[in-house]
């Protein structure tokens, strides 16, 4: 199996994890999958607001937003897509949920990989299944329960 991660920092986020740490956090998703390819993208509120107002209608910045790579029939590559994940907010919301800040980006960077993977959270019944993984990964790599 190989994961090809490509993570990209738009600005500097002190407090962002290092690219090994979302490698493990990726491995956890992928250890059967075989190879993948994917994109980790950092940003700010700005950039977070205009992806969430762009491509789902919300004027407002996302914690996590997910784009499934789309490619061409005939086109057999194990590229997966992008995950965009707001910096600030994670800090944010890890501070008002008091839980540990690494713990928030790793089930963020899950839940992101859950739905390029096809997980979703729309109806209740695909909600509990996508929580009882993330739930599951998560343990596995000593986290405790996000929804605790």
């Amino acid at each position: 199996m190989a994961i090809e991660l490509d993570l990209q920092r738009a600005g500097h986020f002190a407090n962002a994890p290092a690219g090994e740490q979302f490698e493990t956090w990726v491995s956890a998703v992928l250890q059967s999958r075989g190879d993948a390819e994917l994109t980790i993208r950092l940003v700010g509120r700005e950039e977070s607001r205009t992806l969430n107002h762009t491509f789902r209608g919300k004027d407002r910045a996302t914690n996590v937003l997910s784009f499934p790579a789309e490619l061409p029939d005939g086109v057999d590559i194990p590229l997966l897509g992008d995950i965009v994940i707001c910096a600030p907010l994670v800090e944010q919301e890890a501070l008002e949920q008091g839980k540990p800040v690494e713990h928030h980006w790793a089930h963020l960077t899950l839940h992101g990989l859950l739905h390029l993977l096809g997980y979703d959270h729309v109806e209740e019944s695909d909600a509990k299944e996508m929580e009882a993984l993330e739930t599951s990964l998560l343990a596995s790599l000593g986290i405790s329960d996000p929804y605790a």
